[in-house]
């Protein structure tokens, strides 16, 4: 049976979409803090500040972009407003925290770098309910990755998904040296460098800088195993998702569309 049309999997991932944060709450609740005697003492759950703001009548939130066009567009304005120090900040607040705080219609999901200078919400100029992100090195795959890219895209129905490479990414900085030793490390680091190879092996002897060479190649490679998917393929031959690549320039702050 496909996986998409699994019911145990459906239901698992319903479950994640609308009643983790609940249970995770609780558990942080219960789980209180340990007093100066070592013991723990059980924390009393908080009843929201009366002073709060709320959102008004509880209103459902509306999806922002109605097909994958829409949804690029969204980014592409959002990225131009970083670019240039304009940032609306416009999801970023207090009212937008409480008004997705029950429901959540994200617009777009993003695979990206683990590295600390790619903030995907702040280069896109987005906040709180916009976006799916999940981050791996080198936007490497695995089976945790790709259920949650699937997660995105099949149960939060983003009718985006973006594969995210950055200028100067350190993870195909280590593959293209692992390459060149013709030795990987013995270590997870190993695993991640074996990912990246196959990008590393094609952009041999290309003209032009190796590491953005092996970034641009890498999101290509990335981008056609995702279309492999048994989720995300259908869905993108059904014009219900857009795959695209990107490519996030450090220097200017500038998203390229590959």
């Amino acid at each position: 049976m496909p996986r998409s049309n699994d019911p145990s999997r459906r239901r698992f991932l319903s479950t994640l979409a609308g009643g983790l944060g609940a249970a995770g709450a609780f558990a942080l609740a219960a789980c209180g803090s340990p007093n100066r005697g070592g013991s723990t003492t059980a924390a009393v759950p908080q009843t929201a500040d009366p002073s709060t703001p709320t959102p008004a009548g509880g209103a459902t939130v509306a999806p922002l972009a109605a097909n994958g066009d829409e949804a690029l567009a969204l980014l592409v304005a959002g990225n131009r407003r970083f670019a240039a120090d304009h940032l609306e900040r416009a999801d970023d607040n207090v009212d937008r925290r409480l008004a997705v705080r029950t429901s959540q219609k994200p617009f777009a999901t993003i695979l990206s770098c683990v590295d600390s200078r790619v903030l995907v919400e702040l280069i896109f100029d987005r906040g709180f309910g916009d976006l799916v992100v999940v981050r791996s090195a080198g936007e490497v795959l695995d089976k945790a990755v790709t259920g949650s890219l699937e997660f995105g895209v099949a149960e939060l129905n983003t009718p985006l998904l973006m594969v995210l490479g950055h200028q100067r990414c350190g993870a195909l900085t280590a593959a293209v040296g692992a390459y060149d030793k013709k030795k990987t490390d013995a270590d997870d680091l190993g695993f991640l460098e074996d990912a990246l190879s196959p990008a590393v092996q094609r952009i041999a002897g290309k003209p032009g800088d190796r590491i953005t060479n092996a970034v641009l190649e890498n999101v290509a490679l990335v981008r056609d195993q995702l279309r492999q998917s048994p989720v995300i393929g259908p869905l993108e031959s059904q014009g219900k998702v857009k795959l695209v690549g990107a490519y996030y320039n450090l220097d200017n702050g500038q998203v390229q569309l590959l």
